[in-house]
């Protein structure tokens, strides 16, 4: 069993409900072990600016999937629930990154771990430091180091009364 970490994100269509819905499918899923998710938090959009605030999260779970066999059950749960991508970092009802895979390194032309843009992010960072721990994210260093550095998203915690 490999120890994943994924990204959620959404803005559209509810997007509390979004995140939730897909951490009840991680959890109910033959896939996935272990699941543990982090708060909700908001954040303004790191993309074009003409769009809601996104709800993010980040959740850990056990899988004995390969990394593209995951990748896959990521973009089932997105389609799942209505995926709708509008434009490039443009508004989304659901977008699920895989952060981490162990600590592996992976260049796919269908995917790369660590994600991309994981140390750039304090939407992945805070809420990865919260459910992780300081983990070591492999070729850019510890969680809290890259978030000391990492570009701000104006980020706070949802409390469940919100309605983002």
């Amino acid at each position: 069993m490999t120890q994943i970490w994924v990204g959620l994100g959404s803005n559209l269509d509810n997007p509390i409900a979004q995140i939730k819905d897909a951490i009840v499918a991680f959890q109910s899923s033959e896939f996935f072990t272990c699941v543990q998710a982090s708060s909700l938090y908001g954040s303004s959009p790191m993309g074009p600016q003409d769009q809601p605030d996104y709800v993010n999260a980040v959740l850990g779970a056990r899988t004995s999937l390969e990394p593209l066999a995951v990748l896959d059950a990521l973009q089932a749960i997105e389609n799942d629930q209505g995926r709708e991508r509008k434009r490039h970092w443009g508004e989304r009802t659901l977008d699920l990154d895989l952060l981490l895979y162990g600590d592996e390194m992976i260049e796919n032309p269908r995917l790369t771990v660590p994600h991309v843009g994981i140390a750039d992010r304090d939407f992945v960072l805070k809420p990865l430091l919260e459910v992780a721990g300081d983990i070591e994210i492999p070729n850019k260093g510890l969680v809290s180091e890259c978030l000391q550095q990492c570009q701000q998203f104006d980020l706070h915690r949802l409390d469940l009364g919100e309605t983002a």
